[in-house]
């Protein structure tokens, strides 16, 4: 849990340091550096989801995960949650729970989020959650410059997500391949390519409703491992 607990605090930390900077910029600055970290987004969602080696798993995957998304209604369920905490503080425009909702999904849908607690949970080695940490530290300040206070509050989804898939790592050793890690991390490069398209404003996709996905094919290589065994 080190490498999850150490990527709490950058988060925090990196927040904190963003609100020295809101309000200090121009709003033309913010809005061309929320742009640019959207496209920023975008290229790592990319460079995720190309390493892929099955893309029927990944189609079904995001199908099914979507559907159950749906059933679950996971993103209007953060929302509530974002928007009950900018009450709590006072904030009648919605930018808590827009900031809270954009940052959770960006640091918990990449293949870094899900490799790095692997990682923590299978070997002990907390390196990539540790490069994680810098990069979402940085990505923190950004967006709190730009969306508010409610990114902070991400560092709460970021801990329970990645402590939950460290701790599952050490019960599903056999399961967790490469293979399937792989699989799992471009499902999250495509996620991560949908939130830099709402982060662009061209059309509001429900990345939250997709979440499921991701962990479709360890059901996958459960299912495949359970038929080989019975044939």
């Amino acid at each position: 849990m080190l490498g999850t607990i150490v990527n709490t605090l950058a988060i925090i930390g990196g927040s904190l340091l963003g609100l020295l900077f809101k309000g200090g910029i121009p709003k033309k600055y913010n809005e061309t550096v929320l742009k640019a970290n959207a496209l920023s987004v975008i290229l790592i969602g990319i460079m995720g989801a190309v390493k892929t080696q099955n893309i029927l798993l990944v189609i079904f995957s995001m199908v099914i995960g979507s559907v159950l998304g749906e059933f679950l209604n996971i993103e209007d369920n953060l929302d509530k949650l974002g928007k009950y905490i900018g009450n709590k503080l006072g904030d009648q425009q919605g930018s808590i729970a827009k900031g809270f909702v954009t940052s959770s999904l960006l640091f918990c849908v990449g293949s870094m989020a899900i490799v790095g607690a692997l990682e923590s949970g299978l070997t002990g080695n907390h390196q990539t959650l540790f490069a994680k940490s810098t990069l979402d530290g940085i990505t923190s300040i950004v967006f709190t410059s730009t969306l508010g206070i409610g990114v902070i509050f991400s560092a709460v989804s970021v801990f329970l997500y990645q402590g939950i898939i460290t701790l599952l790592a050490i019960y599903m050793k056999d399961v967790l391949t490469a293979e399937v890690i792989r699989e799992m991390s471009a499902i999250g490069g495509l996620l991560i390519m949908g939130l830099g398209f709402n982060l662009l404003e061209l059309k509001k996709l429900k990345v939250g409703n997709m979440l499921p996905a991701i962990f479709i094919p360890i059901l996958y290589y459960i299912g495949k491992i359970i038929y080989l065994k019975i044939i």
